[in-house]
């Protein structure tokens, strides 16, 4: 208990930040490949990290969509 070491440093969210426009803030994007399930093939919906934000669900500053 009490290991400072141990917590991670949170970001400091004060400054204005604006919601992802690409993943919507989730964070990943939809990858679509081609998977076979039970001998079918289908696409499977694979999800990557969204490259606009990196994975951080929001962008730094405010930002309007273009």
């Amino acid at each position: 208990m009490g290991g400072d070491e141990d917590e991670e440093e949170l970001p400091d969210y004060r400054e204005p930040r604006t919601v992802c426009h690409l993943c919507g803030g989730v964070g990943e994007i939809a990858h679509p490949v081609l998977g076979v399930l039970g001998g079918v093939p289908r696409t499977v919906n694979a999800g990557r990290v969204c490259y606009l934000c990196e994975g951080d669900s929001a962008l730094p500053g405010l930002c309007p969509p273009l």
